[in-house]
């Protein structure tokens, strides 16, 4: 997956994949979704890369006023660091967190 976002090229095929996680019993429900959050190489930009149903994130939508629709889609979502440390402490397994967020780890 693939997309442009103000002005920095995000491509799943080139980033560094720090994990992923899925939401949901079945892939056909309106809530259920998938994402990998991913790491650029080069300029060390986090974005998440995900499917999902019409009540996620990631829905597509068409049409206008009162023709509106909404159904699985799937995008690219940039993130700051501080927004992919959270998710990834959300959704991710400590050992994933660890190797992808290695310098903002610290002991307690």
């Amino acid at each position: 997956m693939r997309a442009i976002i103000n002005g920095f090229r995000y491509d799943t095929d080139k980033a560094i994949e720090i994990g992923s996680r899925e939401h949901g019993e079945i892939v056909t429900n309106s809530d259920y979704w998938e994402a990998t959050l991913y790491v650029t190489k080069r300029a060390h930009r986090y974005f998440l890369a995900g499917t999902g149903g019409a009540m996620t994130t990631f829905a597509s939508s068409s049409g206008s006023g009162g023709d509106y629709h909404s159904g699985h889609g799937s995008r690219i979502i940039e993130m700051s660091q501080s927004e992919a440390l959270a998710w990834a402490e959300q959704y991710l397994e400590p050992e994933e967190i660890e190797a992808g967020f290695a310098e903002d780890i610290q002991d307690a």
